[in-house]
């Protein structure tokens, strides 16, 4: 949760035309995944990903208050802050939050991941997890500036902390221990952790073995 990385070049995202009973519309697989009720966080945590998240877990809410919404995430962290705006909106909203973990969810993602609904958290096999302790940009300033930034940034520790602890069942002085550098688990350590409680099998190979 500290700097972020500069922008890097994307594949270019395909749009298609539909038909609907209102005439034509253009569209692209995001917006057919929000059809879905999937959320995909693809990209760094930052105000902008935060509000884009936010907007779409209460529309999806307001939409249908009873109805599970799943999020999905490859994301290398970001903003402590900005994590912590979509964690307490999910938290917030009234449905059901299913996470599921594929590529990466490191650094303000890996707490994102953690906070699905209990049972609903899951990851993909070959996804990782990373966690590790907040850290801010270089503070300059007068002494009582360093003094504010210093207890700021130990408040926001121990709020990771606190909230870690929370949904792996961990305690959190081995949260603290584990922080302390970076922590790097396999999906299936992952699930040994708390953060996620299921790694998901690959559907083709899940067909087939119903098939055999």
């Amino acid at each position: 949760m500290s700097s972020f990385q500069p922008l890097q070049s994307r594949y270019i995202l395909p749009s298609f035309v539909e038909r609907t009973a209102y005439g034509v519309k253009e569209s692209n697989p995001y917006n057919k995944l929000f059809e879905e009720r999937i959320v995909f966080l693809g990209v760094q945590v930052d105000d902008a990903s935060a509000n884009d998240v936010m907007a779409q877990l209460l529309f999806l809410e307001s939409d249908d208050p009873d109805r599970e919404i799943q999020m999905y995430i490859n994301s290398p962290g970001g903003s402590f802050t900005a994590m912590l705006a979509i964690y307490d909106t999910i938290q917030y909203v009234r449905p059901d939050v299913r996470t599921i973990c594929l590529g990466q969810a490191a650094s303000a993602a890996a707490v994102l991941l953690a906070a699905g609904t209990k049972g609903k958290r899951m990851a993909l096999p070959n996804s990782r997890v990373l966690i590790h302790q907040p850290s801010v940009e270089g503070i300059y300033g007068q002494v009582s500036d360093l003094e504010i930034q210093a207890a700021e940034v130990q408040r926001m520790r121990d709020l990771l902390e606190s909230t870690l602890a929370k949904h792996t069942g961990r305690s959190k002085e081995q949260i603290a221990t584990d922080i302390d550098r970076d922590k790097i688990l396999t999906a299936e350590q992952a699930v040994e952790y708390g953060i996620v409680d299921e790694v998901l099998p690959y559907r083709k190979l899940s067909a087939m073995q119903q098939q055999s």
